[in-house]
């Protein structure tokens, strides 16, 4: 049973993966102006240019996701996914070849 929130909606990861050039000081400052903004609307680094953020509801996951196209930089490859909270709990994480863990989704209460 996917797993929900406190007012029963099901918990949503939006994953942003990306690949830009730094090829130039102004290109370096695009990349750390768009990275910047994954942290600060609350995205989490799981790797190199791979982050994720989970959201209480598939509308917050929409309204996110239309913040990250308002502010993809005019160069290079940008990706957004979003998946369930079920799918995501069925990734498989390796740190060389032992086994941990995938991230837990935050306890969000929403209000309205």
């Amino acid at each position: 049973m996917p797993r929900r929130n406190l007012s029963g909606y099901r918990i949503m990861w939006l994953f942003v993966m990306f690949d830009l050039p730094v090829t130039d000081s102004r290109a370096r400052l695009r990349y750390t102006r768009f990275r910047a903004r994954l942290l600060k609307e609350g995205f989490s680094m799981l790797q190199f240019s791979v982050y994720a953020r989970s959201f209480p509801s598939e509308e917050a996951c929409g309204a996110h996701r239309r913040r990250v196209r308002a502010a993809l930089p005019p160069e290079g490859q940008v990706r957004v996914l979003s998946i369930t909270d079920r799918q995501f709990g069925k990734m498989e994480v390796f740190t060389g070849r032992r086994r941990r863990p995938a991230e837990k989704p935050l306890d969000q209460l929403l209000l309205f």
